[in-house]
């Protein structure tokens, strides 16, 4: 293989509409105990944890979809990837003291050094990508 070569390391999750967010959570957090984040990354473990959350959530609130969540080390960067199957593409809105929800882009905003929504032909995927603390392993 050569340098220019990518390396990857990855693991695949569907998530029926009748599963929950902490289905999710539980899953990739053995995944990233697995990389070593969980103690050398906890604040960015956190992080992607809390993401998961937010895109599991609205794939099953708003597109009313099961999630399809895809983790990959690449040795650089965790891309986080869900897949559901509403075109309507995300996008933060601002803040409202009169709605109960609606803020979850503007976290997956905030925690990821990287986010993008794109459609596909079956729908979309939104897609965040992590890059550790210089300690973290993988």
């Amino acid at each position: 293989m050569s340098e220019s070569s990518l390396r990857a390391v990855g693991w695949a999750r569907s998530l029926p509409l009748d599963s929950s967010v902490k289905t999710a959570r539980d899953w990739a957090r053995d995944h990233l105990r697995s990389l070593g984040w969980t103690e050398s990354a906890p604040d960015t473990a956190d992080a992607v944890l809390l993401t998961i959350s937010e895109l599991v959530t609205n794939a099953h609130v708003h597109a009313h979809s099961p999630a399809h969540l895809v983790l990959t080390w690449d040795s650089r960067c965790l891309h986080v990837s869900v897949h559901d199957t509403s075109s309507h593409l995300p996008a933060p809105r601002p803040p409202d003291a009169e709605r109960t929800s609606g803020r979850g882009m503007l976290l997956v905003d905030a925690l990821a050094d990287t986010w993008q929504a794109r459609p596909c032909p079956d729908g979309k995927i939104v897609h965040a990508c992590f890059r550790p603390h210089a300690s973290a392993g993988g």
